[in-house]
């Protein structure tokens, strides 16, 4: 899910090669101009509040590490603790 900066056809064409379906709000021109409000961001703010979450560790907001299987790591447990810190607050619902 991206917003209309992405809208075009290589953005579209790298994901497609990659076996990801885009889902990219489209642009308007000065002519046509489209609406705000695409309804992408009803589900993209749950990614959005996910990445905030994880750059509550400090270790992962600023990437220290140079070889990506020690960040790798790192984003595992940070997803681990997050995981845990909410399945122990709300016991009947995740999200």
């Amino acid at each position: 899910m991206a917003d209309r900066a992405y809208d075009s056809a290589r953005h579209a064409r790298e994901l497609r090669a990659r076996r990801i379906t885009p889902r990219i709000a489209k642009r308007g021109s000065a002519q046509q101009p489209t609406e705000h409000g695409s309804g992408l961001g009803t589900e993209r703010w749950v990614v959005e509040r996910t990445i905030s979450w994880l750059h509550n560790h400090r270790r992962l907001a600023r990437r220290y590490d140079r070889r990506a299987d020690i960040h790798e790591a790192f984003l595992t447990i940070g997803c681990a603790l997050i995981c845990h810190q909410q399945l122990t607050r709300h016991q009947q619902s995740f999200c």
